[in-house]
């Protein structure tokens, strides 16, 4: 495919556009992690600013990632002032490596004052540098980190880089115990499915919940919602077609490996899901993705919504995390083979993994917490809040088998015949799959089905490798100093499955008997953002991004800042467009409806007495009742959002604060405000409603 990787400084470029010499260091340091050269960066900058002048481009940026969760740039052209009033196109190695933005205006939790504003932008070689086009203009956008003055992290890319050395480091000591000296680098893959709703463009000009908050903060159900079962794996209606055709275009023209997509279970929600990366290129692409999906929705007069629960009633959005961890020298790490209780490699590092997610499952959860996640959690719809492991009948036989005694067989799949002479016979796998899992083994990679449809994937992918690389050490620590290496191996994976197996579950982890037999096993259920963030001060979190050189104290400190914070502005924001929309939108078109009513009931009383009036008159009866209940509870939300203010100024008590009083007063407000809806000539609503939004597309 000739359009595939156009706009990317990639390999191939970098290959015929720079010098042997500077090519082969540039690639040592890609590689190996070596220092970049001072004088290859000016080498690479020519090449660069010459091949992005060539397609167009007049400008660069450091493209970055903050803790907002999206993406900043801020673009500087490549124009030098010459003799005689001309100018020439000029990049430097040293414009290519280092940038300045302004650290104080992007959330740091208190790491940089709005009088400490200096902050760098540097060049991360491992992910290549691409051309990004807005309405027909090309920016030449170089991936980098962010730090502060003080060095502190402020990105989302800082941590994710430092927890891939960990786990490289870690997971070779596991390799080099098994006798394998040629790997040198594993590096974690991931393969980030991204759900998300589309709807119309003029419907959505019309809602101001969804414009300023993401989400349908009033809204009744439609008499049909998902129950049907018809729009998932559905055929694509034609607009969405060409916008998913686009799309694809725009993502392959930037290297993204967009594979499939499909409607999802809600009118209106589909799914896009790309071929494996490595986790740093694939968090960027991920990036790249929703903003994607963005501007080619708006091309096709479409919005498209990232938000976890746009829609109430349906499902919301999540996006699912495939790991896994390959080598250098092509070995998929979690491949289990044919025959995995032959393979002792792969059940070391499988029970690692086991121990890791049971031993920092509360840390996992920290990794998805978002606002808008906590309406997805645990509602049929996503997996629940509790953290477990599903494995499939194959490796837990082999585990079972491990804890008896000896291993001695693998279950295998199968042939199927479907009974249709003319349909070839199929292969059965090994296992089942289980969608309620939170995080379920595959084939050869686990899905974390946790993650928020519109955060980055890089925080939950830091918390994975961090917390693989930390058992990984404790195993290489334990084995190294063995005399019979394969006695303790067995000894310490029979200890490690005895210990940990509390975290695997098969079932249903939708019912509320996996809820109540979690809180029997001592598995942590944190269902909130707020309580999710302690987590990231205990001392035993400090301690283990400490060891990895992940994060600081004052890093996590500031993350946990930034994240209730966050929180609490997400909930403020979304009560004041309730009151807004309350008062300018719903209550006068109550008030005219029921003067409609008034005004029809007086007009049949003096034209006739013999007339039935009932129905007017109870509908009259039952409007202003419960507009008079909405307006209650519209002045109890005012008087909670005020009542924020005297609270103590510590991020967990207004963090609680939010959830248990303003969260609650917004429900108590939009329950009277679906009612109204259903009650209100459709003509006057003043809203697009849920039927317009999911199936006029």
């Amino acid at each position: 495919m000739d359009i595939f990787g156009e706009n990317v400084f990639n390999d191939a470029v970098m290959r015929k556009r720079l010098p042997k010499a500077a090519y082969k260091s540039l690639r040592k340091t890609i590689e190996g992690g070596l220092p970049l050269d001072p004088s290859v960066a000016e080498i690479v900058a020519n090449a660069m600013k010459d091949w992005a002048i060539e397609k167009g481009a007049t400008h660069f940026t450091h493209w970055f990632q903050p803790l907002t969760g999206i993406t900043a740039e801020k673009h500087d052209s490549f124009i030098s002032p010459t003799m005689h009033g001309l100018v020439g196109m000029e990049f430097s190695g040293k414009e290519l490596i280092q940038g300045e933005p302004d650290a104080s205006s992007f959330p740091n939790g208190g790491i940089r004052a709005t009088f400490e504003a200096r902050g760098y932008t540097s060049w991360d070689c491992t992910s290549p540098a691409f051309l990004k086009e807005d309405a027909g203009v090309l920016t030449l956008c170089i991936p980098t980190a962010f730090c502060s003055y003080t060095g502190e992290a402020l990105d989302k890319k800082t941590p994710l880089l430092r927890s891939m050395q960990a786990l490289n480091k870690q997971a070779l000591r596991i390799l080099r115990l098994f006798g394998n000296t040629t790997t040198t680098q594993v590096t974690s893959t991931v393969g980030a499915e991204q759900e998300y709703f589309l709807i119309d463009k003029k419907f959505y000009d019309k809602r101001l919940d969804l414009m300023l908050s993401g989400r349908t903060l009033f809204g009744a159900m439609p008499p049909k919602g998902q129950e049907m079962d018809d729009h998932y794996f559905g055929s694509l209606k034609a607009r969405v077609a060409a916008f998913m055709h686009d799309l694809n275009i725009e993502l392959w023209k930037l290297g993204v490996l967009a594979k499939t997509q499909h409607n999802e279970v809600a009118p209106g929600q589909f799914e896009l899901a790309p071929i494996f990366g490595t986790t740093n290129i694939a968090t960027d692409h991920n990036q790249l993705v929703m903003d994607s999906m963005k501007k080619v929705a708006l091309r096709h007069d479409m919005v498209c919504l990232l938000h976890e629960k746009p829609f109430a009633g349906v499902n919301g959005s999540g996006k699912h995390n495939n790991w896994s961890m390959s080598t250098d020298d092509g070995l998929n790490l979690l491949d289990p083979g044919h025959n995995p209780h032959e393979n002792f490699q792969f059940l070391t590092i499988l029970c690692a993994i086991i121990k890791a997610v049971d031993d920092y499952a509360e840390l996992l959860r920290v990794s998805a917490a978002m606002p808008g996640n906590d309406h997805r959690l645990g509602a049929n719809e996503a997996p629940p809040a509790i953290i477990s492991i599903f494995l499939g009948d194959q490796l837990t036989d082999i585990l079972e088998q491990l804890q008896n005694g000896d291993i001695t067989h693998s279950l295998q799949g199968e042939k199927m015949a479907s009974g249709v002479e003319t349909l070839p016979a199929f292969h059965k796998d090994s296992t089942d799959r289980n969608r309620t899992s939170p995080f379920a083994f595959t084939g050869n990679k686990f899905e974390f089905r946790m993650v928020a449809s519109s955060q980055s994937i890089s925080g939950p992918n830091v918390v994975l490798n961090t917390i693989f690389a930390e058992v990984f050490s404790q195993f290489a620590d334990h084995l190294e100093q063995a005399e019979d290496f394969d006695q303790a191996l067995l000894e310490l994976l029979k200890k490690t499955v005895a210990n940990h197996k509390r975290i695997l579950f098969d079932g249903n982890g939708y019912s509320r008997e996996w809820v109540e037999e979690a809180a029997r096993r001592g598995l942590p259920n944190i269902s909130s953002t707020v309580d999710s963030a302690l987590v990231l001060l205990r001392e035993s979190t400090v301690e283990l991004y400490k060891k990895h050189g992940v994060l600081n104290r004052t890093e996590l400190e500031s993350r946990y800042e930034i994240n209730l914070e966050r929180y609490c502005k997400q909930i403020n924001i979304e009560a004041l467009t309730m009151i807004d929309m309350a008062k300018h939108l719903i209550i006068p078109a109550g008030v005219k409806y029921s003067t409609q009513l008034a005004n029809s009931i007086n007009a049949i009383k003096s034209a006739s007495s013999a007339v039935d009036i009932s129905v007017q008159e109870n509908l009259l009866i039952d409007l202003c009742s419960t507009l008079a209940s909405f307006r209650s509870n519209l002045e109890a939300l005012e008087k909670d959002i005020q009542g924020a203010n005297s609270i103590p100024d510590d991020a967990y008590t207004i963090g609680v604060y939010y959830r248990d009083v303003v969260f609650q007063a917004m429900k108590a407000l939009r329950t009277d405000g679906d009612k109204l809806e259903t009650m209100i000539d459709a003509e006057l609503w003043p809203l697009p409603t849920y039927a317009q939004m999911l199936y006029m597309l």
